[in-house]
């Protein structure tokens, strides 16, 4: 099974004093295209402090962000499961997964990031600023990039190999890889609905923070009890063996991923 995941806006600092290793990371067919990002992005981040504010979509107070990112090829490294914190991350809790559990995280979790394109959790990262929503000056929109303009449409299928594939990311990092045709019809996307009764009648509403905290949840326990379901059906036995009330919309045509609606009660 892979998990794609978001990465998250808030990010741990600091890190060993090894600096970033663009040929260490995973899915090295990447490569060049992180270094064209990493380019660009430090390149702008170098210059006119508010023009890069801009481009990130910094506020006042994060223009710190900025200078953080001139020094990416300088500053320490992490593991992203530890750089990446948040209500999903901190959720999932890969530092108190079981040691069985923190394996199968290391090679089921991919994050999808505007500056790597994708990272497993155990790639060593600095800590940065920049989401898949970033357009920059000479690459443009970040999600249409790598989309089209890397090799990601090979990659993503050659990790997923014949396995399951869970993708929680949100609709911007959607955007850098959509799958097609017979691994389409092993994938499976959820959507966390609140539900409540009133007068008698049930109401269901998206809850984005509950949202990312619930699959945190749901990825940590299917870690933990070693599931390996290998297709979307199987997926939603799973996680109703865990206790999830969870309702399955299979796709109408081939090639489009199957629709899972994952529904909570209480918040």
């Amino acid at each position: 099974m892979l998990v794609l995941l978001p990465p998250s806006e808030g990010k741990a600092t600091g890190g060993s004093r090894s600096p970033l290793d663009l040929e260490g990371l995973s899915l090295p067919e990447l490569g060049g295209a992180r270094a064209e990002v990493l380019e660009e992005l430090v390149s702008l981040c170098s210059g006119d402090t508010a023009k890069a504010a801009e481009v990130l979509g910094l506020s006042e107070g994060l223009r710190g962000e900025v200078a953080k990112n001139a020094a990416l090829r300088e500053a320490g490294t992490r593991p992203a499961g530890e750089i990446y914190t948040g209500v999903l991350y901190d959720a999932l809790g890969l530092a108190t997964l079981p040691t069985d559990a923190r394996r199968r995280a290391g090679r089921s979790l991919l994050v999808f990031s505007g500056l790597w394109g994708a990272v497993r959790i155990g790639d060593r990262i600095p800590s940065y600023r920049c989401s898949m929503g970033v357009k920059l000056p000479g690459l443009g929109a970040l999600g249409t990039y790598w989309r089209n303009r890397t090799p990601m449409a090979e990659v993503i299928p050659r990790a997923a190999g014949r396995g399951l594939v869970l993708d929680l990311r949100s609709s911007a990092y959607a955007a850098a890889w959509k799958p097609k045709g017979e691994l389409a019809d092993r994938t499976a996307t959820v959507r966390v609905l609140h539900s409540t009764v009133v007068d008698g009648v049930e109401k269901r509403s998206v809850v984005s923070h509950f949202n990312k905290a619930t699959k945190g949840r749901l990825v940590r326990e299917l870690l933990i009890a070693g599931a390996a379901p290998k297709s979307p059906a199987e997926l939603v036995g799973a996680l109703r063996e865990l206790g999830y009330a969870v309702e399955a919309a299979e796709p109408q045509k081939a090639g489009r991923p199957w629709a899972l609606d994952v529904i909570v009660t209480e918040l």
